[in-house]
């Protein structure tokens, strides 16, 4: 499956930093744009692993929002 979530670059002294505003307290960093990028998938992968982890047993659904 292939989700694309936006994400949220910043350039800093140390390289870029990257967080998900979809996901709260997701957020990585690279020395340049492309590790930055490379890291925020890896840590959004992570993210959605424990999350669904968390959510067993529980009675979840799914919406369609249009936008």
């Amino acid at each position: 499956m292939s989700l694309d979530y936006p994400v949220i670059l910043k350039k800093s002294e140390e390289g870029y930093a990257v967080g998900c505003p979809a996901l709260p307290g997701c957020w990585s960093q690279g020395e340049t744009e492309e590790e930055a990028l490379q890291n925020i998938r890896i840590a959004i992968q992570e993210y959605l692993e424990v999350l669904q982890d968390n959510l067993k047993g529980e009675d979840v659904r799914s919406v369609t929002v249009i936008v």
